[in-house]
């Protein structure tokens, strides 16, 4: 059960992907009959065109309908709001600080002192 749904995913996954080599494998299957009746410079041997023209609309409906299809998609998404909260306005007012009160910091500086006055040579080996 598990391999047969595998299968079909796969096949469903990757269909998409093989729609204009479909398209191209027919045209090359049909060449001679796309380009007697449907190609539209059958009249104009000195073009060469052998049915590009009509393999050309193909490919461009195809890639058409795939954007407007992507299109549609994207339009009908629903609206996803992550992390939405209403916005809120902070201020930030500056304490009023009274001239006899003292600020406090909760760390002191220490004291300064001289690097070493003499500079110790390495010991000899």
């Amino acid at each position: 059960m598990r391999v047969t749904l595998l299968y079909i995913w796969l096949i469903v996954t990757i269909l998409p992907t093989f729609s204009q080599w479909g398209t191209i494998a027919y045209y090359h299957v049909n060449k001679d009959y796309i380009t007697r009746v449907l190609c539209e410079n059958r009249d104009k041997p000195q073009l060469h065109c052998e049915g590009h023209c009509y393999l050309a609309k193909r490919l461009k409906a195809q890639e058409e309908k795939k954007d407007q299809q992507t299109g549609e998609q994207v339009r009908n998404l629903p609206i996803l709001h992550l992390f939405a909260s209403p916005v809120t306005i902070f201020e930030f007012l500056p304490k009023p600080i009274a001239d006899n009160q003292q600020l406090a910091f909760p760390y002191q500086l220490a004291a300064y002192q001289a690097p070493l006055a003499v500079v110790v040579p390495p010991p000899c080996v």
